[in-house]
């Protein structure tokens, strides 16, 4: 699902809002979420799943086309962890979804 599939989605699903509110809505999650990642801060949303972030240390790596040797830096990178919730309802969908397969 991308951004804009998730607003049309909002606006279809609750007709009182209109799709530049629903826009604005998911601009303004999005961005705080964003703003707490900036800060160091892990996101949690139950049932959901929890952002924060991984460190990865500097590292000699290797550029593929020539094999010349290049320094990479050490960032930090966001990272997901699906809740149980989550994990569960997908994990169930894709049962009910072998199983109608099997009896075809």
């Amino acid at each position: 699902m991308t951004k804009s599939e998730l607003i049309a989605r909002l606006a279809a699903r609750y007709p009182q809002l209109v799709a530049k509110d629903a826009e604005y809505a998911v601009k303004m999650i999005l961005d705080a979420m964003t703003h707490s990642l900036v800060e160091g801060q892990r996101i949690e949303i139950r049932g959901f799943g929890s952002f924060g972030l991984n460190h990865r240390p500097a590292r000699v790596g290797r550029n593929p086309k020539s094999g010349d040797k290049v320094h990479v830096p050490e960032k930090f990178v966001p990272h997901f962890k699906a809740g149980k919730e989550l994990r569960e309802r997908v994990d169930q969908r894709l049962e009910e979804q072998q199983r109608l397969e099997q009896q075809k």
